[in-house]
């Protein structure tokens, strides 16, 4: 089976124009897997959001700690989404990564799928000297895991599958406004803190450098193909 990846790049674009460009490239997938390809193409998406709210499909509504009226005046958008995991929000600054991917083709579970996404971040940390790593009971990249008061998370992962297709993915924190996750309980933590690579390092980081050392970690873990870069 084919590992045969497009990479798809965006500056910024509309969470829900995004979310619609997953599913059609998601249900392509699903279609050619239903009538036995063999040679199905992959794709990973790159990109930065406007300010938007998500909350996944087992998620709180009381998670969100401001209303409507107080959205708007954030600028930001608010959906309820298909993925697993509570409230989380994206933004300038931020990288997110949404991998609709045949995991099939790459011999993963669901599981095993979601530590490969951890372990580029946690490579590319590595890259920049900061120690990241998993906290057990919650999925995403943390720093300092062994203390309960400075423990905080650098990049959140939300996926949605479905007969080992994926699609949704990670959000990382790089020059992100930070102050956006004090209108949530992030991932519906409410004793846990949210970072950024600009604040770990107090230094505003170069973002396409940082998004091309996550790609090539992606494709280190993955063993992506890439035949095409939109």
């Amino acid at each position: 089976m084919s590992k045969k990846t497009i990479f798809h790049s965006f500056d910024e674009i509309d969470y829900k124009e995004c979310w619609d460009y997953q599913e059609t490239l998601f249900n392509k997938i699903l279609t050619e897997k239903r009538q036995d390809k063999t040679d199905i193409i992959n794709h990973l998406i790159f990109c930065q959001h406007p300010h938007v709210y998500t909350l996944g499909k087992s998620g709180s509504e009381d998670n969100m700690l401001i209303n409507y009226i107080q959205l708007q005046a954030k600028n930001a958008t608010f959906h309820k989404i298909n993925r697993g995991g509570d409230i989380t929000y994206h933004g300038p600054g931020q990288l997110v990564g949404y991998p609709i991917l045949n995991l099939t083709a790459f011999n993963l579970g669901i599981k095993d799928y979601i530590y490969c996404l951890e372990e580029a971040i946690i490579l590319t940390l590595k890259q920049y000297n900061l120690n990241a790593e998993r906290l057990e009971g919650a999925i995403g990249v943390w720093l300092d895991v062994n203390d309960p008061k400075k423990v905080r998370k650098i990049c959140a992962i939300g996926v949605r599958t479905s007969h080992w297709v994926s699609m949704h993915g990670f959000a990382f924190n790089i020059n992100t406004d930070l102050d956006y996750f004090k209108h949530i309980n992030p991932c519906g933590f409410t004793d846990k803190a949210v970072t950024s690579l600009e604040k770990e390092l107090d230094i505003k980081l170069n973002f396409n450098e940082v998004a091309e050392i996550v790609k090539l970690n992606l494709q280190k873990v993955f063993n992506f193909e890439f035949i095409k870069h939109e």
